[in-house]
């Protein structure tokens, strides 16, 4: 509730941010052992080899588990920055600051007292409940650091669509996916500063260090991962004599053996599909508002990473920081979707690390995880196109909506 000076100072929402964060340091420094494997050895281990191999000026060539475009040697060589701290110390502080830096962005946006549109808190509830709850596994993958990037390009979006773009830009060549952020975009000065920009950066890391693309060809034999939506016809194939294996493949646990390359077939038939039903909203949608743009993003974000052959623990880190765009706008209807997110959320830590060995030996309690998590993820899939479909295609209105870039009604600008 709003004060006669403005909204009260947010005393329980930063408490409990503080204190969950806390408890996140204090397991990634194992001061308390988190239950499972060690979430903490893809820095200790993975990071800092490929950080001696990225400091001389090359990309791991050799290494398959390199998987990530050029600008990722940016987060993996960050620790540099603070040179007073060993790498997994300095990665972990760094996590912790790209937490903070989308914090302050979202409670920026969602209590700015001259916004123009209505806005909310709850967007930052989600950020603030959505990562303690998966864990040490957010301070120890660099998919924090990106979403910071989404999330201040999202905010950014309506009224500087330039700073957008080359945010987006700068989130693909980290990881590929922030280039859909820029699915509900209507405006060109947003692809354009996001193409400019994009080529930039691959230019420069082509000519400054060799390999800069070579993972492009690092993937093309991989299985399916025990954790994705596929996985679960070979969980269940396993207790009806299913001859195949789980192996450690390309930096995940996949399943090698047989039908599996048909099962990563249709994965990636899918992922056609979701396209397409991307390609199909965009040519019908006529109504663009201030939350359309963040609404879109957790919509496809969603789609592709359902659909995916993986689906890492990280990837939810994605769709918490969107899903808590989308809700720092009042007229955002993604909340449903939202919370079966932060639901997905909880049994995502439970099937890994707590009871991953359960899902890698494909034992009823694994099963059953991964059977919640995945359906969740599905059901936050269906509802939020759905709901993305009628607030913009088939919406009560039927006059045209304004662009994004000439705003006329009182949506038209973000906070």
């Amino acid at each position: 509730m709003a004060g006669a000076r403005g909204p009260r100072f947010p005393y329980v929402l930063l408490a409990t941010w503080g204190l969950t964060r806390l408890l996140l340091l204090l397991f990634v420094f194992k001061v308390f052992v988190f239950p499972g494997p060690d979430v903490t050895s893809d820095v200790s281990v993975t990071y800092q080899n490929w950080y001696e191999i990225l400091r001389t000026g090359t990309f791991p060539l050799d290494d398959v588990t390199w998987q990530y475009p050029p600008a990722a040697a940016l987060a993996i060589l960050s620790p540099a920055l603070l040179p007073f701290l060993a790498y997994t110390q300095a990665f972990f502080v760094l996590a912790f600051a790209a937490d903070l830096i989308a914090l302050g962005l979202l409670l920026y946006a969602a209590r700015r007292p001259d916004s123009p549109v209505p806005v909310s808190v709850r967007g930052v509830w989600v950020w603030v409940i959505g990562v303690p709850l998966l864990g040490p596994t957010v301070y120890s993958r660099y998919d924090v650091m990106v979403t910071a990037v989404a999330v201040a390009a999202l905010l950014a979006g309506v009224r500087h669509p330039k700073v957008m773009g080359v945010l987006a830009a700068l989130g693909a060549m980290l990881k590929v996916w922030p280039l859909l952020l820029l699915v509900g975009t209507t405006g060109r000065r947003a692809w354009g500063a996001a193409a400019a920009t994009a080529a930039a950066i691959a230019l420069a890391f082509v000519v400054s260090m060799p390999g800069a693309f070579a993972f492009l060809t690092f993937q093309r034999d991989r299985g399916t991962e025990v954790e994705s939506l596929g996985s679960l016809v070979f969980h269940i194939a396993r207790h009806h004599g299913w001859e195949g294996q789980v192996l450690l493949n390309y930096g995940s646990v996949e399943f090698l053996g047989p039908y599996v390359d048909v099962v990563s077939t249709v994965a990636l038939m899918l992922t056609g599909l979701a396209f397409g039903w991307l390609l199909l909203w965009r040519l019908c949608a006529t109504r663009f508002l201030v939350h359309t743009a963040a609404d879109a993003a957790f919509m496809a974000v969603l789609l592709f990473t359902t659909t995916s052959r993986v689906i890492s623990p990280q990837y939810l880190v994605w769709l918490v920081g969107l899903a808590a765009v989308c809700l720092v706008f009042r007229g955002s209807r993604m909340g449903w979707p939202a919370v079966m997110v932060l639901v997905a959320c909880l049994f995502t830590v439970l099937e890994f690390p707590v009871f991953f060995a359960d899902v890698v030996a494909s034992t009823d309690l694994g099963i059953e995880l991964l059977v919640v998590r995945n359906g969740l993820l599905v059901a936050a899939t269906v509802t939020a196109g759905v709901l993305l479909w009628r607030d913009t295609v088939s919406y009560a209105d039927p006059a045209p909506a304004p662009s994004r870039e000439t705003p006329a009604d009182e949506e038209s600008l973000t906070s």
